[in-house]
């Protein structure tokens, strides 16, 4: 019994762009990072967690690295075998790095969760100098998704449903 199986061929992908340390830039982060991990066909999985994680760094961003006139730029990088994926923030403001959440501060409170987020969402995160004055967040995720990168679970040919053609 033959059955054809799936070929995924490795692929690297590099993404970058500066936007406006504005609320506006940090929602346009995340909606061009989800449409360029969708062009390079990660899985749904990987695309979610890094959306939320670069929803949290660019917000930070904004809010705490923002220098008048200044931009902050976010950078995607695919490894080889399309299974990592490393998301940088770098902003202007490398006097303040970032630090996890207290464990004592108000449960109630409304701001101080997102580096808590990225922590539970990203294998590793860190903060490193961004020169000359500047501070890059980046977050590694791994793809742990049991689908081979580019295959979408929920296609009809993956599925193995025919989506039409000759008959036969």
């Amino acid at each position: 019994m033959n059955q054809a199986t799936p070929h995924v061929v490795a692929r690297v992908g590099a993404f970058t762009q500066l936007l406006s340390s504005t609320r506006r830039g940090a929602r346009l982060a995340r909606l061009l990072a989800v449409t360029e991990l969708r062009s390079w066909g990660v899985s749904q999985d990987l695309t979610e967690r890094a959306e939320l994680v670069v929803a949290e760094l660019t917000a930070n961003a904004v809010l705490h690295g923002r220098v008048p006139g200044r931009c902050f730029r976010l950078t995607l990088a695919l490894g080889p075998a399309a299974d990592r994926l490393r998301i940088e923030v770098s902003d202007a403001r490398g006097d303040l790095r970032p630090l996890p959440r207290p464990t004592d501060t108000d449960p109630l409170g409304t701001t101080g969760r997102g580096l808590t987020l990225v922590t539970a969402l990203a294998d590793h995160w860190d903060c490193i100098p961004y020169p000359p004055s500047g501070k890059t967040v980046r977050a590694d995720l791994l793809d742990t998704s049991p689908w081979p990168p580019g295959l979408d679970p929920t296609s009809p040919t993956t599925l193995g449903i025919s989506t039409g053609g000759p008959r036969r």
